[in-house]
């Protein structure tokens, strides 16, 4: 080869970026497992699956065929005391919450100690009601049980809802300060990008709160009709499937984008 001549470029990658659609699949499969690698996804998938099982059998489906009925029943309870187990020490973040907490006022404090401490109490009674239904504790306690951590569950509903309403009150406060900041920007015709970001985390930010104030009110009125043995004049069950499948989606939601 002669010295003075260059080498040869080597041929250009026909394809050096993956397909689209290949790349996606990858980040799909990639949150997907990070999703199902939290207990509260998990958890969640579970609970979808629970409550879409009893909103089946809720419903007049299956009244021809009682074999498939009474596997679906046997499944659901199975579900339901498999979550009861994934549920194992999960009281500790509750404590630690509590922990970490810094209210402003004694009504939030108050407030925080009911949400994290009827949650925390609430996991931490599920536990024995696990045992209970799985034999390990006599069955026969396992009403009480149910009945403590249906009060400690409602109890930490109600405080959380009342957080999370306080909560919606800031941010609509600060929206509408973001937003008056906005406007004025954009009359003295200079940019705004910034104060546009950040009111659209804003918005999004309400709206996951929303969200979650529906969620707690959801499983609040499961919780009272646990209280209540089903006997009160909103348990039915369509009604409580639907209201579990609701919240059970929403926090899959939210589960799904944190990963």
């Amino acid at each position: 080869m002669d010295s003075n001549s260059k080498p040869s470029a080597p041929p250009p990658n026909p394809n050096p970026n993956p397909p689209p659609s290949k790349k996606h699949q990858r980040d799909l499969l990639s949150h997907v497992e990070a999703y199902l690698a939290k207990r509260d996804g998990v958890d969640k998938l579970l609970k979808i699956s629970r409550y879409a099982t009893k909103l089946i059998l809720a419903s007049s489906l299956l009244q021809s065929n009682p074999t498939l009925s009474h596997r679906l029943k046997s499944f659901e309870s199975s579900v339901g005391v498999s979550r009861k187990a994934f549920r194992l020490g999960k009281f500790v973040q509750d404590l630690n919450a509590l922990k970490t907490t810094h209210p402003h006022s004694k009504r939030q404090l108050f407030l925080s100690l009911l949400a994290y401490g009827g949650e925390g109490f609430y996991y931490f009674v599920e536990q024995f009601v696990w045992l209970a239904k799985s034999g390990l504790i006599d069955p026969k306690h396992a009403r009480f049980f149910q009945k403590l951590s249906a009060w400690a569950e409602f109890v930490g509903y109600f405080g959380s809802v009342a957080l999370k309403l306080g909560d919606l009150q800031e941010i609509a406060k600060e929206e509408a300060c973001v937003e008056s900041s906005v406007e004025i920007t954009r009359l003295r015709g200079s940019g705004c990008v910034d104060e546009e970001v950040r009111l659209g985390k804003l918005r999004e930010k309400k709206m996951m709160k929303r969200l979650s104030v529906v969620q707690d009110l959801a499983d609040a009125v499961m919780a009272l009709d646990d209280i209540l043995d089903g006997k009160g004049p909103f348990s039915k069950p369509v009604l409580m499937a639907l209201a579990g499948l609701l919240s059970a989606l929403i926090s899959s939601h939210k589960n799904w984008i944190s990963c």
